[in-house]
């Protein structure tokens, strides 16, 4: 069993939050202990603080901006009372980390909601003088250091916005390769189409005009012997290419399950999906043809109708089963493609199933040994799949 190790969005997205949430602990903290003089400032402080590493890991997979508000209103109180009563400088840390998550988090109105922010710290800072007794040149320390201290709070703050950005860059990145690879079979499965029926249709064309003409004579022996020829010829013509359209269509040519698998699993990693690959037995090759077109079919589903970041792939004797999550909520989207294959794998003998179970899809084409009935497995393909996949979890 081979295990796809790239890291998800998701993934991703929680290492972007854990780091920037460390390196606002560690310095928040550092924050408390050089400004704090008593036990109580340093409590107010570590208030803020806490408030605003909450607000900040709740904000990541709630982008409500009711989540914000309260963390705001906190850490500008914090602010407020150390600033005004405590001299707190670093108290401007918190409030700077959930400002600026509003901030980003505002669809419209980006540069009035920073300029009211900006404004509300500048009335704070100016009402310093009223309630310290600072001097002109001590008001002007005092709001540099906590210009400083928001700054750095804003800058750390942002890296959250600019790598969730970079990550949906990438997933919409690997949606693209993954929608451009179905496109270019796509394109392949029309040029030969266009193979096997350009060139006979022109030449169907080409004797059906000669036939009339022949036909349309006075009709002698040689005319009619020609004219039924050229017919016969069409007639064979239009058969061989009924049957190599048939073997297109069902993609039997040149199909191979060994190479639908490693197809499958460079298109998945494409989309970013982390896919495993267990075999328990070797495929019997009188079924392995019909379970690489189920194995087609389900990738091109997977990639066009899901938002699966893990799918799992099992193989057995005569047998296939494909479990993926990120199944769409609501009734089960008909997928033509696997209806028109389970009736083919009825025809041999083989049972197809598709269903759902809450957020995961399983397909699975399963065939009985000769001789035995599809109820006579005991240990079936599906069973073997949902151990792995519970297993896995």
């Amino acid at each position: 069993m081979s295990e796809q190790t790239e890291a998800t969005p998701r993934d991703l997205r929680r290492l972007n939050v854990s780091v920037v949430t460390a390196a606002l602990s560690a310095t928040g903290a550092l924050l408390v202990i050089t400004d704090a003089e008593v036990w109580w400032h340093a409590l107010l402080l570590a208030i803020g603080l806490a408030t605003a590493l909450f607000t900040v890991n709740r904000s990541a997979t709630d982008e409500r901006l009711t989540v914000l508000v309260p963390g705001l209103v906190v850490t500008a109180v914090v602010w407020a009372v150390g600033i005004l009563v405590a001299e707190t400088l670093s108290a401007s840390f918190g409030p700077a980390i959930v400002g600026t998550l509003f901030v980003q988090r505002l669809p419209r109105h980006r540069r009035a909601a920073t300029v009211l922010l900006i404004g509300l710290g500048v009335v704070v800072l100016a009402a310093m003088p009223l309630t310290l007794g600072l001097s002109p040149f001590e008001l002007l320390t005092h709001s540099v250091a906590t210009a400083c201290v928001a700054i750095t709070g804003s800058v750390l703050t942002s890296l959250v916005q600019v790598m969730s950005g970079l990550v949906d860059e990438l997933e919409r990145s690997r949606r693209r390769e993954a929608d451009l690879a179905v496109s270019r079979e796509r394109v392949r499965f029309a040029g030969d189409l266009h193979d096997i029926q350009g060139h006979t249709l022109h030449v169907v064309k080409l004797k059906v005009a000669l036939a009339r003409k022949l036909l349309g004579r006075d009709q002698g022996r040689q005319d009619r012997e020609r004219a039924d020829r050229e017919l016969g010829e069409v007639y064979e013509l239009v058969g061989d290419t009924i049957s190599r359209t048939k073997e297109l269509a069902h993609a039997q040519r040149r199909l191979n399950l060994s190479a639908e698998l490693e197809n499958a699993g460079n298109l998945f990693e494409a989309a970013g999906i982390r896919v495993s690959v267990e075999r328990r037995n070797e495929v019997d090759p009188r079924v392995g043809e019909i379970l690489g077109q189920v194995l087609r079919e389900t990738t091109t589903n997977i990639l066009r109708h899901a938002q699966a970041e893990r799918v799992r792939i099992t193989l057995t004797e005569r047998g296939i089963s494909i479990i993926n999550d990120g199944a769409r909520t609501g009734p089960v989207t008909e997928l033509r493609g696997l209806a028109a294959l389970r009736a083919r794998v009825i025809d041999l003998g083989g049972e197809l199933v598709v269903e759902r179970s809450d957020e995961d899809f399983l397909t699975e084409a399963t065939f009985p040994a000769p001789g035995a009935s599809l109820s006579d497995d005991s240990d079936t393909v599906s069973d073997i799949t949902a151990r792995s996949w519970r297993d896995a979890r």
